[in-house]
C-alpha cells in the first residue's frame, strides 16, 4: 500500500535541543517549571505540546514518563512503569475518540539508534491530519512465535516482522494496560539484558489500536537495514533462531 510521505521541516528541526550523541547538553524536560502548553499532568507523568513540530501537516505532543533524567522502562518499579502506561495510553485514547485526525500514532524512542534526540524518558502522541499512519501494516505483522498467552496477554515473536530482525509483539485488551506495562517492561529488559548478548542499547515501542485490543511492538535496533531502506523489504531471523528467541523470552515470564 502506497501513502504519502510526511512533510520533514528542518528550519524547525535545526534548533531542536539533543543530549543522546551530547549527553552534557541541556535537559528542556528536567525543569518542569520551564516547561509551556501542559495538556495534563499526573505526579511526575506530563503530557504537553511538542515544541519542535518538525512534521507538516500533524500534531504532535510528548508524554514525559518521570522527572528521573535516567529513568526507562527497563529499571521502572512494577507500580511506576504500570503508571506510565496508563498515563500515556488514557490520553492516546482520548485524542483517538476526539475524531480529529486521520489516524494518532503512540511510539517511543530509546537510544542512540532509535531516532530520538533526547535521553529524558518520554513518548510521542502524534495525529495525523490525512495520513493513515496503519495503513502499512497488516495483521500478520503483528502475530507470530508463541512466547506467553495468559488471559487477554499475547506475546508473540514476529514471523513477518515490519522491518526486522527481531519484533516482539505485545496484546491485551485496552483494559488490562497494567499486563500490558508489565509484559512490555520483561521484553524490554530482554532487549537490553539479553539478547545479542546485551550488545543491543536502543529500542522503540509503536502502539496499535486494534479493536478492542491493543498491540504494542517493541524493535529491538541496531543499524537499519539497506534492504528495508532501498527496497522496503524486510528481513527476519530463521524460523529456528526466532523459536529459541521466544523461548528465551518465555523465561522472563515464569515465577521466580
Amino acid at each position: 500500500m502506497q501513502s504519502h510521505p510526511l512533510i520533514f521541516d528542518t528550519n524547525i528541526a535545526k534548533n531542536k535541543p539533543e543530549n543522546i550523541r551530547h549527553p552534557h547538553n541541556n535537559c528542556p524536560f528536567c525543569d518542569p517549571t520551564t516547561l509551556t502548553a501542559v495538556l495534563a499532568q499526573d505526579a511526575d507523568r506530563i503530557w504537553l505540546m511538542n515544541k519542535f513540530p518538525t512534521l507538516q501537516a500533524t500534531w504532535q505532543t510528548i508524554v514525559i514518563e518521570t522527572a528521573d533524567h535516567d529513568g526507562d522502562i527497563a529499571t521502572y518499579s512494577t507500580e511506576q512503569n504500570r503508571a506510565v502506561f496508563g498515563f500515556a495510553l488514557k490520553h492516546w485514547q482520548e485524542v483517538i475518540a476526539s475524531n480529529r485526525f486521520e489516524s494518532v500514532l503512540l511510539y517511543k524512542n530509546f537510544g542512540p539508534h532509535s531516532g530520538g534526540s533526547l535521553r529524558h524518558p518520554h513518548m510521542q502522541i502524534v495525529g495525523l491530519d490525512d495520513v493513515d499512519g496503519y495503513g502499512n501494516v497488516v495483521p500478520a505483522n503483528l502475530s507470530g512465535y508463541p512466547v506467553v498467552t495468559n488471559g487477554s496477554l499475547s506475546v508473540t515473536v514476529s514471523d513477518q516482522p515490519v522491518m526486522g530482525f527481531v519484533e516482539f509483539n505485545v496484546a491485551t485488551a485496552w483494559a488490562d494496560h497494567d499486563q500490558l506495562a508489565d509484559a512490555v517492561q520483561k521484553v524490554v529488559q530482554y532487549t537490553l539484558n539479553d539478547y545479542f548478548k546485551g550488545r543491543c542499547d536502543s529500542y522503540n515501542l509503536f502502539f496499535y489500536p486494534v479493536g478492542d485490543r491493543v498491540v504494542c511492538k517493541i524493535d529491538p535496533l541496531f543499524n537499519v537495514s539497506p534492504y528495508y531502506i532501498g527496497y522496503r523489504l524486510a528481513q527476519a531471523d530463521t524460523p529456528t533462531r526466532m523459536r529459541e528467541i521466544a523461548a528465551e523470552v518465555r523465561t522472563k515470564f515464569q515465577p521466580k
